[in-house]
């Protein structure tokens, strides 16, 4: 009895000693807010089941940020929906369960505009919908018009309401929303923001372009320094390059939603689902480097890429994240359980193949395409750290999604060993040197400085 006293008394001792410390620890957390950023999520097998340590740690760290976003690029139901004549690309489609999974891995937040929003049409996107919501995740980019496919989302967190306003630049175009006139109903879809592109030749280019195009028996100007040919515009100038400008229409209003949902939220991120590159995967195009700082003029406080599946450089502007491509974290697209005619056909496979026999095929048996090139497999978890409005902290956590793994393992993320997690560091260090941003490499992890903002 005695001893069971003294014990009592030594733990109240120490409860006592300790608290002042886990009251500060408490308030410091209180004074900051954290997110946890991810790239495109396609998932078609489940995350619950797994209990590695690098898996683990990986799911806490998602699981303790205040807020965690990821791109849904993938669709759930249960085939009710037919496949549209066209796809963006592999017709994406996972178990409706899936969507729990997402949200037991902590996530919060996603988004929907991308190019697989599409792939079962306007049914599939409201299965979809049904789903996200069901699991509890919020979710922006689609609706029943181009209105609500636009306007912002926004989730209830018990330090900061935060908004998500989700858009894409690429897509097949039946799956872009649309608006009415009153007498017609508005079409359901995703919220694009659209861009043209002119292609720039030397006038020796030029002058061989149009050559070709007479011989080939197209009707051309003979004379000018401009030619339109199935849509695309191509001008003289001193070197060749592709110069690509926003639609004004889609920025105004995408611009209009940012500023609304900043006055109604904490934090306003917006995401963009845009493959287009600046002639390197690994560089965005110009428009979508525009549209970033455009957004963030708007007020948002967080841009996020993805789309191209690698990695695009960092920037800090005016004070602001912009995350270009955060690339995959996901990428469970060989184990999808059907797909339909229109993804065998192409490939000259008949009724006799099935999954795996597209796998092989498409992929030529994992000797070419996203098999075969380590970067699609390779990314961060991108983790800023806010107090207040002010940006006072960036870490990268790179992640490995198993390259070189066999198809039923690879595309699950893992906390990277030490030697990949240096490469991933190393490479994002070098694409975001552009943009003026040094990355350093500590224990493990990213860390990327943020520049003293000048006082006004």
């Amino acid at each position: 009895m005695k001893h069971r006293f003294v014990l009592c008394f030594l733990m109240l001792t120490l409860c006592l000693f300790l608290s002042p410390f886990v009251w500060s620890n408490q308030t410091s957390d209180k004074n900051t807010f954290t997110m946890a950023l991810t790239g495109d999520s396609i998932i078609t097998r489940k995350l619950s089941v797994y209990n590695e340590p690098s898996f683990i740690k990986m799911i806490e760290l998602i699981r303790s940020a205040d807020v965690a976003f990821t791109n849904l690029e993938v669709l759930f139901h249960d085939y009710e929906p037919y496949p549209m004549h066209q796809s963006g690309g592999t017709y994406m489609r996972a178990e409706p369960v899936m969507a729990k999974e997402l949200a037991w891995a902590g996530f919060d937040m996603v988004s929907r505009a991308n190019n697989h929003t599409g792939d079962y049409g306007v049914e599939g996107m409201h299965l979809t919908t049904k789903y996200t919501e069901a699991a509890g995740l919020t979710h922006a980019g689609v609706g029943e018009s181009l209105t609500e496919a636009r306007e912002a989302k926004f989730l209830e967190t018990a330090k900061a309401r935060v908004a998500l306003i989700s858009c894409s630049s690429s897509y097949p175009d039946h799956i872009r929303a649309g608006k009415t006139r009153g007498d017609i109903p508005a079409r359901p879809g995703l919220n694009p923001i659209r861009y043209s592109t002119t292609y720039v030749l030397t006038r020796e280019k030029f002058e061989t372009l149009r050559g070709i195009l007479k011989e080939i028996g197209m009707r051309v100007p003979e004379k000018g320094d401009s030619l339109r040919i199935f849509r695309n515009r191509f001008i003289v100038g001193d070197k060749t390059e592709v110069l690509t400008e926003l639609n004004k229409e889609d920025l105004e209003e995408i611009t209009s939603v940012v500023r609304n949902a900043c006055g109604l939220a904490d934090y306003t991120i917006v995401t963009i689902h845009a493959h287009e590159p600046d002639r390197d995967r690994f560089k965005p195009a110009k428009f979508i480097v525009s549209f970033a700082r455009a957004m963030i003029d708007a007020g948002a406080d967080v841009f996020v890429g993805h789309g191209p599946h690698v990695l695009r450089g960092i920037e800090i502007y005016k004070g602001k994240p912009i995350f270009y491509s955060l690339a995959n974290f996901l990428f469970q697209n060989e184990t999808l359980l059907r797909l339909p005619y229109e993804n065998y056909e192409p490939y000259g496979l008949g009724p006799e193949a099935h999954v795996a026999d597209f796998n092989d095929v498409r992929y030529s048996k994992d000797r070419r395409g996203f098999p075969a090139t380590p970067e699609y497999w390779e990314s961060v978890i991108a983790a800023p750290v806010w107090k207040g409005k002010e940006l006072i902290a960036i870490k990268l956590y790179p992640i490995s999604l198993g390259f070189g793994k066999p198809r039923p393992v690879r595309g699950r993320p893992l906390l990277a060993g030490a030697d990949l997690s240096k490469k991933i560091i190393e490479d994002l260090r070098r694409l975001s040197k552009p943009f003026g941003t040094t990355i350093d490499f500590k224990d493990g992890t990213g860390i990327v400085r943020i520049p003293k903002r000048k006082v006004q």
